[in-house]
């Protein structure tokens, strides 16, 4: 036995390093599972493989793990550590030899329930070689693939061509205890754990390479047999009095349009680009609570991805890092603009399904691309799609779009088995490409169609962009919240004729509400967001170096002492690390003279830079408000600034979708500025500490709410002086105003003034309401009166003025 052992250990070293590179997940196994290699080890794998026992011990004893080569010594028993739950077939013939994976398993319990020892590890390891899924009809190919179960010889081939491409992923060792302490029949236990053992693989094999594909030519025949798109071919002829034939070829151009084709090789081609790609652009990607997709997939979920929208990389950065995490690319819908050569079939075979941005008046579309999108989650693909519908071009979160939600409820509703879990994603950039763009844009420029120019234009002008940064939120349960929110939603389900429930659209509008707040949840603070928090709130846009690395370090204590969500990241480098990557990323400048550095915002990035802010303004609105309040007012009370911010904070969360107010958050930011010495409690008083220093943080903490409250000051005010006013008046007179002291105070934010965001603030005064109609218009109520009286102690004399000027000249 040791002389095989030997051998075996040096054919694998070296069938290693000429055939096999392996990706492996987690890249520290015994970090992520709390595995200790002195503890008695087993590896349980789905096929009992030379090639995949000799791949899994390069990896284990790269990774410091017990050989699987090896026996390992279970009291008077010398056990193989390889448990491999089937055979592979014989060369000929198709029965293949049952392995001893039950006898292994009836010792280890065996041994579990006489000593009483809880240290023994089993290990699944799912070994995959290459991730291509393999076609529902099998062709050659499955020759050079794992889709199915094969002998010797075409394992073979599979590890010559897919050799590279060896995906070896460790998962939680099994919880013997679960099954030992089972009041059961102790020679059922065996069956069971090899039931669940079996289960686990299926599940891992489905996250990792998808579910068979079909040929484009079965996928569009399956779609036009379904009754539902029967139906719509009918009324299309009846409408346009045309041939059936007609209507038919109309609903296989539109299934043209909007289908995926998917490949599997182009997935591998696009990996290598990107890698190169994100190596040129970026100096690394942080990806952030991905363990949680590794847990939904473990239980069988089916996962629609659904992240905020800052630039077109979000569609390759996404779908780039969920493969690298050992899981299929999703099906993404992209809007029809993408569609243009050559991107759009590059986008298309890398799994991109495409969207008009309209389907009214097509109903033959609108039902063929509803049956398609029901398809794909029947046949138990994940799906990605961006609940704002376009990129955000202020960094502000969009109001979500509803319409890809609403169809997969109606999805729902055709009756699939399995669980589907929403799983919102945070994405965020030190530098989003587009955003020169952008501000184009919102100055009222129209906005440029994609093409082929822009493509290269864009590859041209590569540089360093800095870090990029993608939060997984806390996943939603689609049943769980029906169920909690819709408990008669099952009376809906109809297997073919699905009619929109009168639920439904209250549902979908709460439910994607929810993603917006689970996504803000998650936000990421970078270098730039930050700087760009500190900066702005500054005359000129600049600081002394001292007093720069003094808040940043504010902020940082801050949002981990006290963070608005636990989904919420911060960077792990001192205040001086970020400071000095910040001034490698050419959009910060460094002034000297006689009495230190100054930096400052290049001219060029001044204005961009709200948007960066934006990204992050929400996790800072509380404690700006209590800053702004405790600066102006120098003591007060605990009572005073949880009143303040109950008065807001409806306001603030409708504005940037925030979770329900806990009062424990007040109570750790007021916390954390003692913790820091800018405040002092006596009793239920607080006095700011008599200092200079502290004056200025908290001013400039103060500072980052300003804008905000003077857009309110500016609606409420004409709502407030005013028998009542109309809506469109009221709008079109309150982006004058905000132009108007744009100009005075030197305000250069591109949303200050932009009118859909002084429009969605009226409705959410009137959701909340705080506003009502009247027979001359909108008229405000008691509530509404004070939060005016609030905003008159935190804004500035001279801006108050300016506001107050206007507003009654133009109400007399």
């Amino acid at each position: 036995m040791r002389i095989f052992n030997y051998c075996l250990n040096v054919m694998s070293a070296g069938f290693s390093r000429l055939f096999v590179k392996s990706k492996v997940l987690p890249e520290n196994p015994i970090k992520q599972y709390d595995l200790n290699p002195e503890y008695p080890t087993f590896y349980i794998v789905r096929l009992n493989s030379r090639f995949d026992l000799a791949a899994l011990a390069h990896v284990c004893k790269k990774n410091g793990l017990p050989s699987p080569t090896e026996e390992q010594v279970l009291g008077t028993q010398n056990l193989d550590r390889f448990i491999g739950i089937k055979n592979p077939p014989p060369l000929f013939g198709d029965e293949a030899k049952p392995t001893n994976a039950l006898a292994q398993g009836k010792q280890i319990i065996e041994y579990l329930i006489k000593s009483g020892q809880q240290n023994v590890q089993v290990v699944p390891v799912t070994i995959l070689w290459g991730r291509d899924p393999g076609k529902e009809k099998p062709g050659l190919r499955t020759l050079i693939t794992h889709s199915l179960t094969p002998s010797w010889f075409r394992k073979f081939f599979v590890v010559l061509f897919s050799g590279r491409d060896n995906f070896i992923r460790f998962s939680q060792p099994l919880d013997l205890s679960l099954l030992v302490n089972e009041k059961a029949d102790v020679s059922e236990l065996p069956h069971k754990l090899l039931r669940v053992a079996r289960v686990h693989f299926k599940r891992q094999k489905l996250a990792a390479t998808g579910p068979k594909m079909p040929s484009r030519e079965q996928l569009f025949n399956s779609l036009l047999a379904s009754p539902t798109i029967k139906k719509a071919i009918q009324d299309e002829a009846n409408a346009k009095n045309i041939s059936q034939t007609e209507a038919r070829q109309n609903a296989l151009k539109l299934l043209d349009e909007i289908a995926a084709n998917y490949s599997e090789a182009m997935i591998r081609v696009a990996e290598r680009f990107l890698t190169w790609l994100w190596n040129k652009l970026y100096n690394g990607i942080d990806i952030k609570h991905a363990e949680q997709i590794h847990e939904l997939t473990d239980k069988g979920h089916e996962i629609i991805y659904m992240p905020c929208h800052r630039s077109h990389m979000d569609y390759l950065l996404l779908t780039y890092s969920i493969y690298h995490l050992g899981l299929v690319p999703p099906h993404i819908a992209a809007g029809i603009n993408l569609n243009f050569f050559p991107a759009g079939g590059i986008f298309r075979r890398s799994g991109a399904f495409f969207i008009r941005r309209s389907f009214a008046g097509n109903k033959l579309y609108s039902a063929i691309f509803k049956e398609y999108l029901s398809q794909l989650f029947i046949k138990g693909y994940s799906v990605k799609f961006y609940t704002e519908g376009g990129r955000s071009r202020t960094g502000r979160l969009l109001p979500p779009k509803t319409g890809m939600l609403s169809m997969t409820l109606q999805a729902m509703l055709r009756g699939i088995d399995r669980p589907i879990s929403i799983v919102p994603v945070y994405i965020g950039y030190e530098h989003v490409m587009e955003i020169n763009t952008y501000l184009k844009e919102l100055d009222g420029k129209d906005k440029k169609g994609e093409s082929i120019f822009g493509i290269f234009k864009a590859i041209k002008n590569l540089k360093n962009y800095g870090r990029g940064n993608l939060n997984f939120g806390d996943p939603i349960s689609i049943n769980q919240y029906l169920n909690d929110n819709q408990p008669d939603w099952r009376d809906s389900i109809h297997p073919t004729d699905v009619q929109k429930p009168q639920w439904l659209a209250p549902q979908v509008t709460k439910l994607a509400d929810q993603v917006m707040v689970k996504i803000n949840n998650a936000a990421a603070l970078n270098t730039v967001n930050l700087l760009a928090m500190i900066l702005l709130v500054n005359d000129k846009q600049a600081l002394s170096k001292p007093k720069l690395l003094a808040q940043l370090d504010f902020y940082l204590r801050l949002q981990r002492d006290a963070s608005y969500s636990n989904r919420v990241t911060t960077p792990d480098e001192t205040p001086e690390q970020l400071l000095t990557h910040a001034l490698k990323l050419n959009k910060f400048e460094v002034i000297s003279d006689e009495f230190g550095e100054i930096i400052t915002i290049s001219d060029k990035e001044k204005v961009l830079f709200n948007y960066y802010r934006n990204n992050i303004l929400h996790l800072f609105a509380v404690p700006s408000l209590i800053a702004l309040h405790l600066f102006k007012q120098h003591s007060t009370t605990i009572a005073q600034c949880q009143q303040l911010v109950k008065t807001f904070y409806p306001l603030f969360a409708k504005e940037w979708y925030l979770q329900p107010l806990d009062e424990n958050y007040i109570t750790r930011i007021l916390a954390n500025f003692a913790d820091q010495n800018l405040i002092e409690f006596d009793g239920d008083n607080i006095h700011i500490t008599n200092s200079n220093d502290c004056l200025a943080k908290l001013e400039m903490l103060g500072r980052a709410l300003s804008f905000t409250l003077q857009r309110y000051a500016i609606v409420i005010g004409f709502i407030q002086t005013s028998d009542g006013i109309e809506k469109a008046e009221l709008e079109r007179e309150s982006q004058v105003l905000a132009q108007r002291l744009g100009t005075l105070h030197g305000i250069k934010t591109p949303e200050f003034f932009d009118k859909k965001v002084l429009v969605s603030f009226i409705e959410n005064l009137r959701g909340e309401s705080l506003i009502t109609e009247g027979d001359k218009g909108l008229v405000g109520s008691t509530q509404l009166c004070e939060t005016y009286a609030h905003l008159k102690t935190l804004l500035p004399a001279r801006v108050w003025q300016s506001i107050s000027d206007i507003v009654q000249d133009q109400c007399n």
